[in-house]
């Protein structure tokens, strides 16, 4: 039976719902329903401007700012689409987990200016995934001739020199989730490539500690509230 056809029984007989399935994705069979939540937000943030840009070429190189709910997605990605990427994180303690779990091919502290600058013009793309406020200049300067840095955190500010980002021809872009054409294409290339968020199923008894954990940032990389067996 076709999808439309089930949902109008759903919804009453008579009826010609076909409009909503617009906004409806279909999860293939294979793919756990608690790892497809995080991909409707996290996923598709870091997804769609992947795919916009054209961040899907093999051999380029990717950076990512951040390793937390949305950066960890964008490693997941890049790797998938064959791209060589390097994580920019503040916490050194991330190395280890960054290279071994996620297969980032390099790691960088973002504070090792010396780092920093042996990377100067290396980066085709570069996906910004950090909330706090932080000077963009220092990874302009890691954009190749022509190279496109995403934002896709939420600083209170952007903070970058007019002069580094004009100088190469250098773009900065801005986006948040996606269409429902490009979510659908996300899910099923998950699917077909078993990418899957690291999550942490919770009870909904347990929200109040996931919040309180989620301030510590003591999450990897998404809480996700197993409704059906919660409420049993």
């Amino acid at each position: 039976m076709e999808p439309a056809s089930i949902l109008c029984m759903l919804l009453g007989k008579g009826q010609n719902y076909d409009f909503l399935l617009r906004y409806c994705f279909r999860i293939p069979d294979n793919y756990p329903l608690a790892s497809a939540a995080p991909l409707l937000c996290a996923g598709i943030t870091v997804y769609a401007p992947m795919v916009r840009h054209k961040m899907n070429q093999p051999g380029k190189s990717l950076g990512v700012i951040g390793l937390g709910g949305l950066g960890h997605m964008a490693v997941k990605f890049g790797k998938a689409f064959g791209l060589n990427v390097t994580i920019f994180s503040t916490s050194l303690s991330k190395k280890q987990e960054a290279l071994t779990l996620l297969g980032a091919d390099r790691f960088v502290v973002s504070a090792d200016q010396e780092q920093i600058e042996a990377l100067a013009k290396s980066f085709d793309f570069i996906i910004d995934t950090a909330s706090g406020v932080h000077s963009l200049d220092p990874y302009i300067s890691l954009l190749k001739t022509a190279g496109v840095l995403v934002l896709v955190g939420f600083p209170s500010e952007a903070k970058f020199s007019p002069a580094i980002l004009n100088l190469g021809m250098k773009t900065i872009s801005g986006s948040i989730v996606g269409g429902t054409k490009v979510t659908q294409e996300m899910i099923d290339f998950c699917a077909a490539h078993k990418i899957y968020p690291n999550i942490e199923v919770i009870p909904i008894q347990y929200a109040n500690e996931a919040l309180e954990r989620l301030i510590k940032k003591d999450v990897k990389y998404r809480f996700v509230i197993d409704i059906e067996n919660s409420l049993k």
